[in-house]
């Protein structure tokens, strides 16, 4: 089928395949799904410090109110390769910042429809920054269903993905939702979690969880929940290692990705990622995690997640 006689929606598809993303999927904007249980997630505190979510609340509750005119999102997932060995640092977090590779590749989508067009197309990008409750877009999307660990998973990927929409101001056929929730009776995330994070299937408390610790708390780490975190420098995956449509379904890192571990981090072990931290100048560290996601923890806070990493290793009398 040549590009004259496709819909424009096939080749927004195509062109997004080829810029990297799959799978794709097209919705219709308007009132979130899951905004009330988000709102009831925020009152119990489960967020913790992250406050920034508490003042962007009220404009998640529909994905229309980004800007004026917006109808239609084009929503994408982006692999990082789940069958890569597990290590200190989640392996989203190894390479490039993905908020600027996908922002980068949202952006050229956006230009080429506008060309595809054949006139000025208002959009915008978002990539985990903006206030839109991604889960609940991708699910409506088609791209999945949102799973017990809170991941959204995908039937033929998985869950080790970015997820990223562009929204624009144009009228496309939306994809069906992805109804399903595919689950069953499966909770090997749920008891595989170190910190017991999950207070129920779908609802997690942030507060226990190894990334929110080692990436978004700014205080030290509470005595009882430090031995948990185990050799984990940067993030936690256990609970996708564990899914069963991971453990099925993982891609392989493609050659040359930008989310291949950085020299800093590639071939070390938790003990000597944890040692080149604490020894690292804030000019080294600069130098050597420029354009890395781990830069969100600041130095400061890779080298409280390091001390607790050494004294995890030490023998236990």
């Amino acid at each position: 089928m040549d590009a004259t006689s496709s819909t424009l929606e096939l080749r927004i598809k195509r062109r997004a395949n080829e810029l990297g993303f799959d799978p794709v999927g097209i919705t219709r904007l308007g009132a979130a799904d899951t905004h009330e249980q988000f709102l009831a997630w925020l009152e119990r505190g489960y967020a913790g410090d992250m406050h920034y979510l508490e003042r962007g609340a009220a404009r998640r509750a529909d994905t229309r109110l980004p800007f004026e005119g917006v109808r239609s999102a084009v929503v994408v997932a982006l692999d990082y390769g789940g069958r890569e060995r597990t290590g200190a640092v989640a392996r989203y977090a190894r390479g490039d910042d993905y908020h600027d590779v996908m922002v980068d590749r949202l952006n050229a989508l956006h230009g080429w429809i506008a060309r595809e067009s054949g006139h000025e197309i208002r959009g915008k990008a978002y990539v985990d920054t903006g206030p839109i409750l991604e889960r609940d877009l991708a699910r409506r999307a088609g791209l999945g269903w949102i799973g017990k660990n809170t991941m959204l998973v995908n039937p033929r990927r998985g869950s080790f993905f970015f997820l990223g929409a562009l929204l624009l101001d144009l009228e496309l056929d939306a994809d069906a939702p992805f109804d399903a929730d595919r689950c069953g009776t499966c909770t090997r995330c749920l008891d595989a979690c170190p910190t017991d994070a999950f207070v129920a299937p779908h609802i997690m408390d942030a507060r226990r969880c190894i990334s929110y610790l080692t990436i978004e708390h700014r205080g030290d780490i509470a005595p009882e929940l430090r031995p948990l975190v185990g050799d984990l420098l940067y993030g936690c995956d256990i609970c996708q290692d564990v899914c069963p449509w991971n453990v099925r379904f993982a891609s392989d890192l493609e050659t040359d990705s930008p989310f291949a571990a950085r020299p800093a981090i590639a071939g070390k072990d938790a003990a000597t990622q944890a040692r080149d931290l604490l020894a690292m100048s804030d000019e080294e560290f600069g130098t050597e995690f420029r354009g890395s996601p781990m830069k969100r923890a600041k130095l400061r806070g890779l080298k409280r997640n390091a001390a607790v990493v050494l004294e995890n290793s030490e023998p236990r009398t």
